[in-house]
């Protein structure tokens, strides 16, 4: 491991795959995360520490960590730390070399290209050379994986990117408000019109059949509407427990956007 510090804020799949490429690089990482995360990739996705302790993706271990104090001893056990700090008040604390955002949420909500020497944003709402260094494209596509640094990246249009042939069927949305219950796992063969879940009572059915590749965590607290699982057509139970093409090619990209800054230094 050597002395570069990468924070990423985030812990999702797509953040996650970029955690688990800078890690095998030899860099230092710490994954910060709020204290209920919203993701539904688990199995992919560091995040799942915040409600399990620990999360192991691709052989690679995140273990949960009371402070910050505590991510050095977690560097030396060949461990990515994850620490419960959305407002970021840890960056300051341990200076980063390297602070990627992968929040993922279409708009920065409040990182600043002033908060380490090289500031990575993942997909729209950054703009390079502004808010931070460098933007990565995320939109599937020709471009996906483009480390920009003037500018921005394409804009959200909010349709979901084609899997297998399929977009916005794929996705599963929270039919009513409430706590949702899961009656099916990540990994199960799904038909279409297949009860997947409920939500104070009233059943989340899938459109299509395939794998059910993700799922918000049980009993957590959604909003109707709320994307809370996805489904892949292709239906190859083994890409559910694996990061995606798509996280390999941001992950990628960000490791190019990192020695590219170090080269120069």
């Amino acid at each position: 491991m050597n002395n570069i510090l990468v924070i990423i804020r985030g812990g999702g799949d797509l953040a996650t795959g970029v955690a688990v490429r800078l890690f095998r690089a030899g860099f230092s990482v710490l994954v910060l995360e709020i204290d209920h995360p919203t993701v539904i990739r688990l199995p992919v996705s560091f995040a799942r520490a915040v409600y399990e302790g620990k999360a192991v993706v691709e052989e690679v271990e995140a273990v949960l960590i009371p402070s910050w104090e505590k991510a050095r001893d977690t560097f030396k056990q060949w461990k990515i730390p994850v620490l419960i700090d959305p407002e970021g008040y840890c960056i300051e604390k341990l200076s980063p070399d390297v602070l990627v955002d992968a929040i993922m949420a279409k708009r920065n909500l409040g990182t600043k290209i002033n908060q380490a020497p090289l500031v990575i944003g993942l997909g729209p709402g950054f703009t390079a050379g502004e808010d931070v260094d460098v933007v990565i494209e995320t939109k599937r596509g020709h471009n996906l994986g483009r480390v920009i640094y003037n500018g921005q990246a394409e804009p959200d249009t909010g349709v979901p990117g084609e899997v297998g042939r399929e977009s916005k069927k794929r996705l599963l949305r929270a039919p009513a408000q409430g706590r949702i219950f899961p009656l099916c796992k990540i990994g199960d063969l799904v038909k279409a019109g297949e009860v997947i879940a409920e939500v104070e009572g009233v059943s989340l059915k899938t459109e299509i059949s395939g794998v059910l590749r993700g799922l918000i965590y049980p009993e957590s607290w959604v909003t109707k509407g709320m994307k809370v699982g996805d489904i892949d057509p292709r239906g190859i139970r083994e890409y559910c427990f694996t990061v995606s093409d798509k996280a390999r090619s941001i992950g990628g990209a960000v490791l190019e956007a990192i020695c590219a800054y170090l080269n120069k230094k």
